[in-house]
């Protein structure tokens, strides 16, 4: 597919991107390393990040064993993303695009449609915390947190991550590039205004967890920070010089992502190891919730840094869903994709905030599940990754004639078979709140772990179990394939 003509780096600046699921030209890959800070860090400093310690706390775990699973599960997460952004410098192509070399072009819609899915969700989810935080916490100030906030709120924070998202990669590199200072600073003050509220003699106390809390509890933090990002990691990276390091671009994608999380989650362990009250309404409203510790004067500035936290990270979802709807076939402008997916986002936030009576639990459920696939996915992608010595042929990214072919069925068949064994691995943890999504686990009692309602349940194990095999099965399977690919 040939390259579009584009305009010079000094002039896009400030422009609507052109580029789609094209390949960037080589004068405009002028990103450095670095770089993949800011859009990391700003999407992920989210004081929404602080809430992750009820759900840590829920598998029974004392504060050491959270923070230990804490520090590794997110590093190790957004590690993954790093290895991912390889394949963005590599071949200068959105992350779906670049997974046609692992499952064909036309066998990467199967991944897409999952990718989509997840993102979409992601960027959802975003906007109804946003919103709900902006109701529950100017009803904290004394102003009005009734309907007709919410509706102002609504379009308020759709419109900014949908134009946003529109506007592309340039200008929201700048956007969050702020962004990362404004809400990095004002996150550090709320850190600071909770401190009186710790007690660590409460905190300490909380009795040790299981192996299988542990082990349940870490994958909770792979699938809610790094691997809910890995599927558009190579999206940020793409405009990098294919001649930079392979490490650097895994080490900044990593401490980028990871730095704000683990500190947030940090807090967040003391926080709420020292409230125990919070836990309830944090399932409800987690923003808002965080805000009932704070004093009135500080909660304007709160609200500020949260819904700029949370659109940061729309407007990441936002835009490679958007990518990730042209890899499927839809042949619209980029832009367009973006709009359609605002579109969406929109429709989906109204719906939660104004009729549904609880999302947190039907979002964590639907989480879980697209991460198995998604997990799966990374696995065979990252085996891709570390098989390959060249770069993609860009050709035949976009030609089902090409070396990569149409189909890749050794990658298919491996994320079916990892994805069937990995949902028999998992179980609905919101039962009653996600009730069509009770079919899961189903492996649990014929391996002998104690079936649905055994310890292993909670352990999540499906998701582990899925990214390791595909990994495996890719590397070992695909290898010969990789080097003949490249003529090796």
């Amino acid at each position: 597919m040939a390259n579009k003509a584009s305009k010079s780096p000094d002039s896009v600046g400030l422009t609507i991107e052109s580029n789609g699921i094209d390949i960037i030209a080589e004068h405009e890959r002028t990103a450095k390393p670095s770089d993949l800070f800011w859009p990391w860090f700003a999407a992920n400093v989210s004081v929404f990040g602080i809430s992750y310690a009820s759900f840590v706390y829920g598998f029974g775990v004392s504060f050491i064993q959270a923070l230990i699973i804490g520090v590794i599960g997110v590093t190790i997460s957004f590690a993954l993303c790093g290895v991912i952004a390889i394949a963005g410098k590599r071949g200068s192509a959105p992350t779906m695009i670049l997974s046609r070399a692992a499952f064909g072009v036309y066998g990467q819609r199967v991944p897409g449609v999952f990718s989509w899915l997840i993102s979409i969700g992601w960027e959802t989810f975003l906007a109804i915390l946003a919103t709900l935080a902006t109701a529950t916490v100017l009803a904290q100030m004394g102003w009005s947190g009734g309907t007709l906030t919410k509706i102002i709120a609504c379009v308020v924070i759709a419109t900014m991550i949908v134009v946003a998202s529109v506007a592309g990669y340039h200008i929201i590199m700048k956007i969050q590039s702020v962004l990362t200072w404004v809400t990095g600073a004002l996150t550090i003050v709320y850190l600071i205004l909770t401190l009186p509220q710790v007690d660590f003699s409460a905190v300490m106390a909380r009795p040790s967890g299981s192996t299988t809390a542990v082990i349940g509890a870490l994958v909770m933090l792979l699938t809610g920070f790094g691997l809910g990002w890995i599927n558009i990691a190579a999206d940020w990276s793409r405009y990098q010089s294919r001649d930079v390091s392979a490490w650097k671009i895994v080490a900044w994608n990593t401490f980028g992502g990871a730095i704000s999380p683990v500190f947030l989650l940090i807090a967040g362990l003391l926080i709420v190891g020292s409230n125990p009250e919070l836990d309830a309404g944090i399932a409800s409203d987690p923003i808002g919730t965080l805000a009932t510790i704070l004093p009135t004067w500080v909660l304007l500035p709160f609200l500020i840094t949260a819904v700029l936290g949370l659109v940061s990270g729309a407007v990441l979802g936002i835009y490679s869903s958007g990518l990730t709807l042209l890899s499927l076939g839809v042949r619209i402008p980029r832009p367009a994709a973006a709009g359609i997916d605002g579109l969406i986002l929109t429709t989906g936030t109204i719906w939660v905030v104004f009729f549904a009576q609880d999302f947190l639990g039907p979002f964590q459920s639907f989480l879980i599940t697209l991460g198995v696939p998604i997990a799966s996915w990374a696995g065979l992608m990252i085996a891709d990754i570390a098989l390959r010595r060249r770069e993609y042929d860009e050709q035949a990214l976009f030609d089902p004639k090409g070396i990569y072919g149409a189909w890749d069925w050794t990658s298919l068949t491996t994320m079916a078979l990892a994805s069937f064994v990995g949902w028999g691995l998992v179980i609905n943890n919101f039962a009653e709140e996600a009730a069509w999504n009770n079919w899961q686990g189903y492996l649990l009692g014929p391996l002998g772990l104690g079936g649905r309602d055994g310890e292993w349940a909670w352990a999540n194990l499906g998701v582990l179990f899925a990214l390791i095999l595909s990994f495996v099965a890719g590397y070992v399977l695909r290898s010969a394939k990789v080097a003949r690919q490249e003529k090796r």
